[in-house]
C-alpha cells in the first residue's frame, strides 16, 4: 500500500497549495463538550468528527486526531472511521496521529504499527527522549512522516528541554536544539523527518527553522493555549513561505454546542486561516 502512495511531504505540499492553508485541526473530541444531540448516536465521536471535517477540508492543510482522547474512552473505532473517512472523502488532506510514541525494541515497532497499519495515519508525533532506537521503526516508513518533539508549548518543559532560568540550567545548547540537529542531520534518511514547536515559544521556533531547513514543523498551541498567529508565521515559515502545520482544537471545535456546532467551527477556521494568511502577507509571502 505504501508503494503507491504519496509520501506526507507531498500531500501536505498538495494541502498547502490547494487550500491556501498552513491551518490544522485537532480533532480531540472530549463527550462532556460534545453537542447534545449526537450522544444519542451510536458513534458520536465519529459523527461529530465526521461533521467537522466536512465543514473545514477546504480550510486545513491537515487534521491532528490525539490518540488518548479516543482510547479513554474505547473508541478507537471511531478514531479509525475518522482517519478512514478522511482519507476517502478529503484524500488531499494527510492526517497526523498525535500519540507522542517513544520506546525500543518490539514496542517501538508495534507502536509504529499501530499508526501505520492499525489506524492507517499519514504522520505520527513521536518522542526522541530514548533516541534514535525509539525513532527507528517508525522512520522505516519512508512514505510516511515523522513529527519530533522538540520545544512543547507548556512551562513546565523548559526546564528539560532548554531556554530556562531553572538553576544549574546551562542553555548554551539547549536539548531541543540537540534533538533539531540530530534529527536533520543525522535521523533523516529517508526524507520524512519533521519536528513539533510549541506556537508560545516563537524564539525556539526560530531557531530550530535555522537548524532543520525546510523541513515541516508542526505548531500546536494557537487558540485556546493562547499562541499568537502572527509570532508563529514570522518565526518559522520556511524560504518558500509555507513549512508550517499550525494547529488550533479546542477553540474550534467547541466554538458552539448546538446544532449549529459545525458552522460555528467554520467560522472560527476561517477566521484563524486568515489571520494566519494576513501574517504571511505582511512579511511578503
Amino acid at each position: 500500500m505504501d508503494q503507491a502512495r504519496r509520501t506526507f511531504r507531498e500531500q501536505l505540499e498538495t494541502a498547502w497549495a490547494k487550500n491556501d492553508s498552513l491551518l490544522c485541526v485537532g480533532l480531540d473530541p472530549d463527550l462532556e463538550h460534545l453537542p447534545p444531540h449526537l450522544l444519542r448516536k451510536a458513534q458520536p465521536i465519529f459523527a461529530f468528527n465526521r461533521s467537522i471535517v466536512d465543514a473545514t477540508a477546504d480550510l486545513v492543510c491537515a487534521y491532528k486526531p490525539q490518540i488518548a482522547h479516543y482510547s479513554a474512552v474505547g473508541a478507537e473505532h471511531e478514531l479509525e472511521r475518522t482517519i478512514q473517512y478522511i482519507h476517502e472523502c478529503h484524500p488531499d488532506i494527510p492526517v497526523i496521529l498525535d500519540a507522542k510514541r517513544g520506546d525500543i525494541g518490539s514496542t517501538a515497532v508495534m507502536y509504529a504499527r499501530e499508526a501505520f497499519e492499525r489506524y492507517d495515519a499519514d504522520a505520527v508525533t513521536v518522542n526522541p527522549y530514548l533516541g534514535y532506537d525509539a525513532l527507528e521503526p517508525f522512520l522505516a516508513h519512508a512514505r510516511r512522516g515523522i513529527l519530533v518533539l522538540c520545544r512543547t508549548s507548556n512551562p513546565g518543559g523548559r526546564a528539560i528541554q532548554g531556554d530556562s532560568d531553572s538553576k544549574g540550567g546551562n542553555d548554551s545548547d539547549p536539548l531541543y536544539l540537540r534533538i533539531a540537529r540530530l534529527g536533520a542531520q543525522e535521523w533523516d534518511e529517508h526524507g520524512n523527518v519533521n519536528f513539533v514547536v510549541g506556537a508560545t515559544e516563537p524564539e525556539a521556533l526560530a531557531r530550530v527553522r535555522a537548524v532543520i531547513g525546510e523541513r515541516a514543523i508542526l505548531v500546536p498551541g494557537i487558540g485556546a493555549q493562547g499562541g499568537d498567529p502572527e509570532a508563529v508565521v514570522a518565526a518559522g515559515l520556511d524560504s518558500r513561505g509555507t513549512g508550517l502545520v499550525i494547529s488550533s482544537s479546542r477553540a474550534l471545535l467547541y466554538a458552539d454546542d448546538g446544532l449549529q456546532f459545525a458552522e460555528a467551527a467554520r467560522d472560527v477556521a476561517t477566521r484563524t486561516r486568515r489571520e494566519i494568511n494576513e501574517a504571511r502577507q505582511q512579511i511578503g509571502v
